[in-house]
């Protein structure tokens, strides 16, 4: 009973969001704790619920400070030369503007962090695209698609978690992958070409004489915000500073929250030395950083409920219950399934090690490897982003003004399409077997 009440839950809240009935701040809030009173969990609610936001407070305080860091360098102009080299290169042209997404995403996605890769481009991008009047939902789409293969990498979490789980190397668990990773993300370039040609077909029917303007000069100015906030002058030490920043979060120096924040301190320090400039830098971006913040403590009171009324735990045993022992032999192709709704609806977290340990000691009754099954429960990553649990996912859809439902409907079947390329690949290329 429990475990059917946790999918109508999240049937109902994803339901509500996708059909614009309620905000996703709203439903988060307000859907869990409704069903949480309805099913009795009133003795301890509010402490399930306070766990749940500090767990995530951390990563919100990194995002506050991470959006108004990034914010303040596109103020000073740190972007604007990538801007207008990719304005040359792209020529006016929509289908080289969408190849150019995937392939600057899946650069930019090399950190593993998915919210600086989504600030990076995003601020590269989202000037280019307005300006060309192209849909803003097709760069949302393809920079979390390139996200998505490239969130395997080892440092990027997922792939860490999965080998944790499992006692394995997660280097050995990612260099398997590699293989599947490569075609998939073959597959996104060619989401990228349906795209482009979409808009150049559109776009050429507006016969706008704005939309074929190549000027990167032209974009910046009309996109990128206030030109007296422009510190050219000092785009070499703000380079140097973010390329420090970057490189002490790959080391893990300190604290993600941490770095942001002393990141921050020092870049408005150094571009905006005056007070009266400093308030109107940090007034410039608080509605983003807020809105994004807001969503990650309501998405803690989704989860805390989850894992407080041990909803998570009733779903995963009642679908590890479900697989007859007729299927033994497929456990890992039935891990890669599950993995696909199971990272959507509850956190990495509790998918990888509370439900993957237990399926992989039923794989190994059957003989299949702990490092099968690691590989297997990734697959499911090629639509994880899309989750209402990734805080991350919140900071992209605001950043480019789209509407976190619609962004999940635009872009499902997409990463759909993925998970259906990369399971089969693993299968075909033997990373994984279909049944032993």
């Amino acid at each position: 009973m429990l475990a059917i009440l946790a999918f109508t839950m999240i049937a109902t809240f994803m339901t509500l969001i996708m059909t614009k009935r309620l905000s996703a701040l709203v439903a988060l809030i307000l859907v869990p704790t409704l069903f949480a009173l309805g099913m009795g969990f009133t003795a301890g609610l509010g402490e399930m619920m306070i766990a749940g936001v500090r767990e995530l407070a951390p990563t919100g305080v990194m995002l506050i400070f991470g959006i108004l860091y990034f914010g303040l360098m596109i103020d000073a102009g740190l972007f604007d030369p990538l801007i207008k080299l990719i304005v040359r290169l792209v020529h006016g042209d929509a289908l080289r503007i969408t190849i150019g997404t995937v392939v600057l995403a899946l650069l930019v996605s090399l950190d593993g962090d998915g919210t600086t890769t989504y600030m990076i481009t995003t601020a590269a991008l989202l000037p280019l695209y307005r300006h060309m009047k192209m849909d803003v939902r097709i760069m949302a789409c393809l920079i979390i698609l390139s996200g998505a293969v490239m969130n395997l990498l080892p440092w990027g979490g997922p792939t860490a978690r999965a080998a944790t789980a499992l006692n394995l190397d997660p280097r050995d668990v990612f260099v398997g992958l590699i293989p599947a990773m490569a075609v998939t993300a073959g597959w996104v370039l060619v989401v990228a070409w349906i795209f482009g040609l979409r808009e150049r077909k559109r776009l050429a029917a507006l016969h706008q004489a704005a939309g074929t303007d190549t000027s990167g000069e032209a974009v910046v100015a009309q996109d990128a915000g206030d030109v007296n906030a422009r510190r050219p002058r000092l785009m070499w030490l703000n380079l140097l500073l973010t390329a420090v920043l970057m490189t002490c979060l790959l080391l893990g120096m300190l604290p993600l929250a941490i770095l942001f924040m002393l990141g921050f301190a020092v870049a408005l320090m150094i571009n905006y030395p005056s007070l009266q400039q400093q308030r109107e830098r940090i007034n410039a971006h608080a509605g983003n950083a807020l809105a994004v913040a807001g969503l990650v403590f309501a998405a803690g009171i989704f989860t805390g409920i989850l894992s407080g009324t041990e909803m998570i735990d009733a779903m995963a045993d009642t679908i590890i219950a479900c697989i007859p022992p007729a299927l033994g032999p497929y456990m890992a192709p039935i891990t890669a399934l599950l993995s696909m709704p199971f990272t959507f609806l509850i956190s990495n977290d509790a998918f990888y090690f509370g439900m993957l340990p237990i399926l992989a000691r039923t794989g190994a009754e059957y003989g299949i490897s702990a490092m099968d099954m690691a590989q297997a429960s990734l697959v499911g990553q090629q639509i994880h982003l899309l989750s209402p649990l990734v805080p991350s996912t919140y900071l992209l859809a605001t950043m480019a003004g789209v509407e976190f439902g619609e962004h999940q409907r635009f872009t499902m079947k997409w990463a759909l399409g993925s998970c259906a390329i990369f399971l089969p690949a693993c299968l075909l290329l033997g990373i994984f077997p279909l049944a032993v």
